[in-house]
């Protein structure tokens, strides 16, 4: 497995490395401007140079994430196992749900931001509107992917069924939430970031906003980045806690 991990590591990093000297190398010798496309040195320099401000809007865009996210988990898995056990939540509220999801989340984020002013509130309310649905869909995947003979076998022991949600359909459905949650988490940035595109003094989206409106071309590139390695962090962060559920492969 770790030799595997390597493997596929030197992979990605070789095949990024590749792509950042022919981005650099493009760049220099078709004469473009930096201030249309910087290479990749300019860059790297830019943050660099910016660490500071890149990190503390960094922080101030995770600390939406964090809270967004939280609350769409904490929200989501709730509607969603009562989606799965209501037949009357399921025609009423999923179809009310799936509704919503159709809507263009970037159109609310004005009326958000007029509701909820400038603060953190309406930041971590984009993040959560962007990381609820799939939530609630992964749950409710998981949820239905228990094993039929496992549900028999608990039959057969007499199980209440507060035991046989707890012992048999949370453990059945943890691969599918964690799975929902590495695409909820990158959602919840974007939503983050969209929310301070539109009403915001801080976090990388301003950052973003700021520096491409001024012609501050390699700054922009270098809070894209920073927004990029933020949602790889969180990706991976929760498919770190894949490796514990030992049962997925059976």
């Amino acid at each position: 497995m770790s030799r595997l991990f390597s493997r596929d590591a030197a992979i990605s990093i070789a095949f990024f490395a590749a792509l950042g000297l022919a981005w650099e190398y493009g760049v220099r010798w078709s004469g473009v401007q930096s201030y249309l496309l910087p290479p990749p040195s300019a860059i790297l320099g830019e943050l660099w140079q910016s660490r500071g401000p890149i990190l503390s809007q960094s922080l101030v865009t995770l600390t939406e994430v964090f809270w967004g996210f939280v609350i769409a988990v904490a929200l989501g898995v709730p509607v969603a196992t009562l989606i799965y056990f209501s037949r009357t939540a399921k025609r009423t509220v999923y179809p009310l749900f799936v509704a919503l999801q159709s809507i263009p989340k970037i159109g609310l984020a004005p009326l958000i931001v007029v509701w909820f002013g400038y603060g953190l509130t309406s930041k971590l309310i984009m993040a959560f509107l962007f990381a609820f649905f799939p939530i609630i869909i992964a749950t409710l995947g998981g949820l239905a992917s228990t094993p039929a003979h496992l549900e028999e076998h608990f039959r057969a022991l007499r199980a209440t069924p507060m035991q046989g949600f707890w012992r048999l359909r949370v453990p059945a459905a943890l691969p599918s939430f964690l799975d929902g949650c590495k695409v909820a988490m990158p959602l919840a940035v974007i939503g983050a970031v969209v929310g301070e595109f539109v009403g915001s003094n801080d976090g990388l989206g301003n950052l973003i906003l700021t520096a491409s409106g001024s012609g501050h071309t390699t700054l922009t590139f270098a809070a894209l980045i920073a927004v990029t390695v933020l949602s790889l962090l969180l990706f991976y962060g929760v498919a770190y806690w894949e490796r514990f559920i030992w049962w997925r492969a059976a």
